[in-house]
């Protein structure tokens, strides 16, 4: 009920900000400093639950071998899944090219060029081998403070091999974690009270600065990139549900909290937290959850890679620079590479783009006129980033056979229990959800097996 009414709220804030940034700009521009406190409240959290949360999954598993298998069975899903996002960006850039007939003067100023030229300088890592060694923290403490994701993971699972290997004697230690990530999942939910505020100051922030005729202006690839995007997720969860057994209505209705707050805030962090303890509600086992999640949120940016694929396609129109077929998908494959390992923060697709365009001798036209529409780009591709890795945890734990089928039909009938309670909805429609859903994916059949 409580997470019903949390979801209310969030979405009131969404409405309300809107209209306050569009009606009230001034008072709009003044609200992000709400926003930022909300997103240092969720990052103060990642860090000691990610640690505790991936030692505690591994350590308890015990099974080293498993680990190792795991780890290639996630990377051979995140490789697909990111592949079928860049085919998807690629497909609508060439056929609805949304860069085609835009007037670079009337969407570039001086201040947008400089800008721009500085993040083509700026790259998250020069080479392969360095992306390779920066996987490996020199410091926990500097990794943590700076929000590192795979650097935690990458210490914590030696961590936690550490302690399957000592054995008996690190029973305490495990004990101690363990309840440090109870504790960590409390404190989370505390945090979470605070989302409606935080939505509310990064909304009314973003319609404030941009305003809303920015939509009408750029309709054509803001359009292109959320079809784009509305199309990826029909593809793939129709896709990957369908193989495990899961409903994609209750797939979507389970993430549907954190999936808000990702698109408001355009934050992967700020969801992170909530979505990991949701997806171990809905039936993931807690070491698929530790390992997969925060890894994909460096190797499974489903969201930015279609989103990279599109604007360089867009920027490459808007320049009339002509690329042979060979060429274009050199660049493609380069933008699937270098888009590894950035980290899930705003506007950092960007530069990731920049980059790219400058070192194929490319104008960076295009980047000036994305970097005045990012923030609603970046909503659509952060929301996408984080359903994918939902997702993500689903397949990896039924490829594992560790996904929980009853435990899921027990959050579904928790869901429906609180629609009756909170919504007053009548009996035989909450059954005729039940009986579709049962229907189409089978799941009944999965349960009994």
């Amino acid at each position: 009920m409580k997470t019903s009414r949390l979801t209310l709220y969030i979405f009131l804030s969404l409405i309300f900000g809107i209209f306050v940034g569009w009606k009230y700009p001034e008072i709009g521009s003044r609200m992000h400093p709400l926003a930022q406190i909300f997103l240092n409240m969720i990052k103060m959290i990642i860090a000691p639950l990610l640690f505790s949360v991936v030692v505690t999954g591994i350590a308890a598993h015990g099974n080293i071998k498993s680990l190792g298998k795991l780890g290639v069975k996630t990377f051979v899903y995140f490789a697909t899944a990111t592949s079928f996002a860049l085919v998807i960006g690629l497909s609508v850039g060439i056929f609805f090219k949304p860069g085609a007939g835009f007037v670079i003067s009337d969407g570039i100023s001086p201040a947008m060029l400089d800008t721009v030229s500085t993040m083509a300088a700026q790259n998250s890592h020069n080479s392969m081998s360095e992306m390779f060694i920066n996987i490996f923290p020199t410091s926990i403490i500097k990794a943590m403070s700076e929000g590192s994701l795979l650097q935690i993971v990458v210490f914590s699972i030696f961590f936690a091999l550490a302690i399957c290997a000592a054995g008996e004697k690190a029973k305490p230690v495990l004990n101690c974690i363990s309840s440090l990530s109870e504790i960590m999942f409390k404190f989370t939910h505390l945090v979470m009270n605070f989302a409606p505020i935080g939505v509310f100051g990064a909304i009314s922030y973003t319609i404030a600065e941009s305003g809303m005729g920015i939509m009408i202006n750029y309709a054509k690839i803001i359009g292109s990139l959320y079809f784009a995007l509305f199309l990826f997720l029909f593809v793939i969860l129709n896709i990957a549900c369908r193989i495990v057994g899961v409903s994609v209505i209750s797939v979507l209705r389970a993430i549907r909290e954190p999936a808000m707050l990702a698109f408001t805030t355009s934050t992967s962090e700020a969801a992170l937290p909530q979505a990991m303890k949701i997806m171990e509600s809905f039936g993931v086992s807690k070491n698929i959850v530790g390992f997969v999640m925060p890894t994909g949120y460096t190797f499974n940016l489903d969201g930015s890679t279609l989103y990279l694929a599109l604007a360089m396609l867009f920027s490459l129109q808007i320049s009339h620079q002509h690329v042979e077929p060979i060429q274009l998908i050199f660049i493609m494959g380069t933008l699937m590479l270098t888009s590894k390992g950035i980290a899930g923060v705003p506007r950092v697709a960007l530069v990731v783009l920049a980059g790219t365009l400058s070192g194929f001798g490319y104008p960076l036209a295009g980047v000036a006129i994305l970097l005045g529409i990012d923030q609603i780009l970046d909503m659509g591709r952060t929301t996408v980033n984080l359903i994918g890795n939902c997702l993500a945890t689903i397949v990896i734990a039924r490829w594992e056979n560790e996904f929980n089928y009853t435990k899921m039909e027990e959050f579904n009938n928790q869901f429906k229990k609180t629609i009756k309670t909170d919504f007053k909805v009548s009996p035989e429609f909450v059954n005729k959800i039940s009986i579709e859903e049962h229907s189409d994916y089978g799941v009944s059949e999965n349960i009994e097996n």
